[in-house]
């Protein structure tokens, strides 16, 4: 299989990074030994952007295009250079995957330092950029002069949600060409988890139906069952704010499962850094230049702490927006059943208890609701303590 096939519901864009591979395998670069064959120019370029809602797919397509740029057939998927792209392991091919709450301007000088090298076992030095949404300002700066005047040989792919100034510089997506995602459908993810992953259609089925079009999600509904023990609580929260007391207790219960969730990952990871870091600084040695060792170590240490620290914030967080996600999900349901409109349900399993919610409250309290949603997620993306904006969530919830 190639791929392409791993990039599911996006046809056009599909055909559209195709056809730059194709080209791109045909550009003449100023060292090649001239030849009757002319350069060729217009297609392929040496910036990229990949927007698109969560879920769509944005790093993966952005992979498949480095795995067809580097592979001698444009993306057969049996190579090797399309296996080690695709596992994240080609020598020429750098991703910069954020893990904490930002983008730094260390790691991005570091990896455009290296990436404007010649590439040394195929065509192009590529570099991926995922979610380049949480660029600092320095690091925008940092990247935009290498987009501006890129390596020869060097392509900078980023992906984020979208085009707007809050997502990405202007500057920045005004040198990018733009490939916009679309959701995909519930079929293509359904399809996606029984020939991939081995789900039973019935579960993938119920997965894609109820992911909001997020396949990284359906994939976890239907293999993971604490997956949907997680959504089954959430979803039971707008049930169980009877007093200010039950207000309360749901946003501890919520604000610690996220914790309990985040420290559960951290855990081990965490440990195995600190014990190769131990390891890679000479822990236990004796003899000269111990106590200018220790120093250095001492210092590595500290930058390993800030990085788990805001590894452990940003799970946290990604955590409660999960949470956020399906409570938004249900009351955009409550609400377009409140109003009688026609459209997919985001959460049709619960079409019953979502129909006897519409009952019972008004389409402008169920607006409300939403918004108030919406709000706490703006509240978590601005830095707002967990706690303080989930209680100021529950309690408009409660008061509608």
């Amino acid at each position: 299989m190639s791929v392409w096939s791993q990039v599911v519901g996006q046809p056009a864009a599909v055909e559209e990074l195709q056809a730059a591979a194709a080209h791109a395998a045909r550009v003449r670069f100023s060292s090649d030994p001239d030849d009757l064959t002319s350069a060729v120019a217009g297609a392929m370029t040496h910036s990229w952007l990949f927007t698109g809602p969560p879920g769509s797919g944005r790093s993966v397509a952005a992979r498949a295009f480095a795995a067809a740029l580097e592979c001698p057939d444009q993306g057969c998927g049996a190579c090797a250079a399309c296996r080690t792209v695709m596992a994240g392991t080609h020598a020429d091919v750098r991703e910069i995957v954020p893990e904490g709450l930002s983008i730094s301007v260390k790691e991005v000088r570091s990896t455009i330092e290296v990436a404007a090298r010649r590439p040394t076992t195929a065509r192009w030095q590529i570099v991926i950029v995922e979610d380049a949404d949480r660029l600092t300002e320095q690091a925008s700066n940092a990247l935009l002069k290498s987009v501006e005047e890129p390596a020869e040989r060097t392509v900078f792919l980023l992906c984020c949600p979208s085009e707007h100034p809050d997502d990405i510089s202007v500057t920045i997506r005004s040198r990018c060409r733009a490939v916009r995602l679309r959701t995909p459908a519930p079929e293509a993810i359904a399809a996606v988890l029984v020939e991939r992953d081995g789900v039973s259609e019935a579960d993938a089925t119920w997965a894609a139906s109820v992911c909001g079009g997020h396949i990284g999600r359906a994939r976890r509904l239907a293999r993971v069952p604490e997956a949907r023990e997680e959504r089954d609580a959430v979803l039971a929260l707008p049930r169980a704010l009877r007093s200010a007391a039950d207000a309360f207790a749901a946003s501890d219960a919520m604000v610690g499962a996220a914790e309990t969730e985040a420290a559960a990952l951290a855990a081990h990871r965490d440990e195995t850094e600190r014990e190769e870091l131990a390891v890679s600084m000479g822990a236990g040695g004796t003899g000269k230049g111990t106590a200018q060792a220790q120093r250095s170590a001492r210092a590595a240490e500290m930058d390993l702490e800030k990085r788990q620290r805001s590894r452990l914030t940003r799970t946290k967080r990604d955590s409660l927006d999960r949470a956020l996600v399906e409570l938004a999900g249900y009351y955009r349901d409550v609400l377009v059943r409140g109003v009688g409109a026609s459209v997919t349900s985001t959460h049709p399993d619960r079409a019953t208890e979502i129909t006897a919610a519409a009952r019972d409250s008004t389409p402008e309290s169920s607006l409300r609701r939403l918004e108030a949603v919406l709000a706490c997620r703006d509240a978590l993306g601005a830095n707002v303590k967990p706690e303080i904006a989930i209680d100021a969530l529950v309690t408009a919830l409660r008061s509608g």
